[in-house]
């Protein structure tokens, strides 16, 4: 199913629970009862090892199962014991989820996202009696799960007794250390693992994220399962309005720093707010001083490469303009020395020794007389 196209998700949609689209792992709890006999059901932790231990059946491998499947699974190996067993299967803890972020974000890599995931007995109770059917053609943002409506329906409303949250796209990129000027928010992309039940396989998924900055769009900042791999795309041009908007959230890191040096007023490092330009970084370093030469500009890119530029100075350059571009985290911009001032230093530093004898000597001859 890769490359299909995804529509997204209505309301009624995403607040349905699909058991199928969780892959079980170690550290996930489950609920199992065997009906009639409580002395076979208790909660249980799936190990390191991807077994569960269960009474009469012991150690059973059960990693890469979804609900459903270890349902039936179970049911199977309990009949050696039971006439008709009817096993019963619930979450009642999900373990953190470890993904990849690769792309146009200022730190790829794995990363381990836990957040409250211990369900209540009231939400577990809750789920158990929605209905699980799911058409397996559906979209991967289709096959979210998230009981958190109909559980609030169904106790009375209480937001207070509902303390569930998962991992979303929004927590991935925050992860990553937010965005780059070169963030394309429009064009988020989400591959996910099939169950084998469902075809196996992998799925994918497009998001415009940027609606959920822009407008709240909530379907779009889809929960993510264990093995998620989430891609940021990359735009060719500076994309200063949204990396704007991205900053009035928590997406991305408020402030970013800069080294400034040179022939300016207060060199060293500034912090300035995310989608500042050089300009403003100058200004934030007191401006620059009379007889100062053309401005060097580097960056050091992700990829190992060096953007260094050298252009005289142009208060009035737009916002990234060559001459004026939108800064990143560990920009050094140098103010470098005119060829008079640059003359002028070294006649300092020649003179400066001289003046300091003559005064070591006036001062000698003052002692003597």
């Amino acid at each position: 199913m890769d490359g299909m196209k995804l529509a997204a998700p209505t309301a009624e949609q995403r607040a349905r629970v699909n058991y199928d689209a969780y892959i079980l792992g170690p550290g996930d709890s489950l609920q199992i009862e065997l009906l009639d006999l409580p002395e076979l059901s208790g909660r249980f932790t799936i190990g390191p090892d991807g077994t569960i231990y269960l009474p009469r059946l012991r150690a059973l491998y059960v990693e890469g199962l979804t609900i459903e499947e270890l349902r039936s699974f179970l049911n199977q190996q309990f009949s050696a014991f039971v006439l008709q067993p009817d096993v019963y299967v619930r979450p009642v803890g999900y373990r953190p989820v470890r993904i990849y972020v690769r792309g146009e974000v200022r730190r790829p890599g794995y990363y381990t996202l836990s957040g409250s995931q211990q369900i209540q007995e009231e939400l577990a109770q809750t789920s158990s009696l929605i209905t699980n059917n799911f058409d397996t053609q559906t979209t991967l943002q289709q096959k979210e799960s998230s009981a958190i409506r109909a559980a609030r329906k169904s106790i009375g409303g209480n937001p207070e007794a509902i303390a569930i949250e998962f991992p979303t796209v929004f927590d991935a990129i925050r992860a990553a250390q937010g965005i780059t000027p070169y963030s394309d928010l429009g064009k988020v992309e989400v591959t996910r693992t099939q169950p084998i039940s469902s075809g196996g396989g992998r799925i994918r998924t497009k998001l415009n994220f940027i609606s959920l900055i822009t407008d709240g769009n909530e379907s779009q900042n889809i929960r993510l399962l264990d093995g998620d791999v989430i891609k940021i795309s990359r735009s060719d041009e500076v994309l200063r309005e949204q990396l704007l908007e991205a900053g009035q959230t928590n997406l991305s890191p408020q402030f970013l720093e800069v080294f400034v040096s040179g022939r300016v007023k207060v060199p060293g490092g500034k912090v300035l707010p995310q989608g500042s330009t050089l300009i403003q970084a100058i200004d934030m370093a007191g401006g620059l001083k009379i007889l100062h030469g053309s401005i060097e500009f580097i960056r050091f890119n992700r990829e190992g490469a060096v953007d260094r530029r050298v252009f005289r100075y142009n208060r009035n350059a737009p916002s990234d303009d060559y001459k004026n571009p939108v800064l990143m985290a560990g920009d050094v911009i140098r103010a470098r020395e005119s060829p008079l001032s640059a003359a002028t230093e070294v006649i300092g530093e020649i003179t400066e020794p001289a003046l300091g004898l003559y005064s070591i000597y006036g001062l000698l001859g003052g002692i003597n007389q």
